[in-house]
């Protein structure tokens, strides 16, 4: 039998009419033990990585996002509307695309990595390109959304998150439990709440016997909730936590609170020599935002902050196909030589 995809998985979680449903068989992302970084960097702990660039459209946003189409198909919608820095509006036209239903999203113009923007394209979105950032884009389709026949699918629509929560339950189901700590990139900030509403519910039913502390990690260029000051011009190689004035602000501080963690900055520094890290000791390509998670791990645990043996997860939110052009300006040339064995042979190290 196939897998059905989030919301028949989870329905008790995600009740929507049967024939509402919308699905690209999203959700059921591998949790793959790292080794790799662990032995690099000498960490004291069990590290997993939570892998949801394998989503469809390749980032965690397909989990949320299949839930909130879905509920705007069985409220009779025809059209849905977002703001975002790339993976939104990618995974929102795809999904739009496979309901039949119209998408439109809003972009800052110059600020979104081409992979995620012909995503959005090759969907059939209509794609408007904002002078200015995403937060005012964000208060641009606000103000569209309150016109009749269009569903706002941005994390302030609740379906997202209630979709998003799938991901903590899958850790559990996969680990056997909630791990001792979370890790998590942070620039609309949805995604750590949703984590945490996901871990509580299952703490709740007794499906997990502990609820982890919940770690945010925000570009220091753009790290709003951290400097606490709304930043107008936030700056990051990191495009999609780029993001100045996040819609669940104080939501992800209370949950850094309750859950006994914190959200913290890094540099971009440290964001690009992890991802570099990630994809060269253990074999995982993800974009610059992902890499948010492991760059504080490391840099909690260069200082001392781990006891030693504890389960920690990264998400590792997009795939990194999605902003490649990173990857080739921190890579070297390649070696371009005359079709003979010798010659390659001549430059071979190994």
């Amino acid at each position: 039998m196939l897998y059905p995809g989030l919301i028949r998985q989870y329905r008790t979680y995600l009740p929507v009419a049967e024939e509402a449903v919308v699905t690209l068989h999203e959700g059921r992302t591998p949790l793959f033990e790292s080794k790799g970084l662990v032995k690099k960097f000498n960490l004291p702990i069990q590290l997993y990585l939570k892998l949801e660039g394998l989503n469809p459209t390749g980032s965690f946003k397909d989990r949320g996002m299949t839930y909130a189409v879905s509920k705007a198909v069985e409220m009779g919608t025809k059209a849905i509307i977002c703001a975002s820095t790339g993976n939104t509006s990618a995974s929102a036209a795809a999904y739009a695309a496979r309901a039949g239903i119209a998408a439109m999203v809003v972009v800052p113009e110059g600020k979104i990595a081409l992979g995620k923007l012909s995503q959005a394209q090759i969907h059939g979105a209509q794609v408007f390109q904002v002078k200015g950032n995403f937060d005012e884009a964000l208060a641009v389709v606000k103000k569209i959304s309150e016109q009749d026949g269009i569903i706002l699918v941005n994390s302030i629509n609740p379906h997202r998150l209630l979709g998003q929560q799938t991901a903590a339950f899958e850790i559990v189901e996969d680990l056997g439990d909630a791990p001792d700590y979370h890790f998590i990139p942070v620039g609309n900030a949805g995604n750590i709440v949703a984590y945490y509403r996901g871990y509580t519910r299952y703490f709740e039913e007794g499906k997990a016997k502990q609820k982890p502390k919940m770690c945010g990690f925000q570009a220091a260029g753009s790290a709003p909730i951290v400097l606490n000051k709304i930043i107008e011009h936030p700056e990051t190689v990191a495009s999609a936590i780029r993001i100045g004035n996040p819609a669940n602000w104080q939501p992800a501080k209370e949950v850094a609170k309750e859950s006994g963690g914190f959200i913290d900055k890094v540099e971009d520094e440290e964001i690009l020599a992890a991802y570099e890290a990630v994809a060269q000791v253990d074999g995982f390509f993800c974009e610059p935002a992902s890499a948010a998670s492991i760059a504080g791990l490391i840099k909690k645990a260069k200082e001392g902050f781990f006891k030693g043996g504890e389960k920690v997860v990264c998400t590792l939110t997009g795939h990194g196909l999605k902003d490649p052009d990173q990857a080739i300006a921190l890579s070297p040339k390649p070696h371009v030589v005359e079709a003979r064995v010798e010659a390659v042979l001549e430059k071979l190290k190994w």
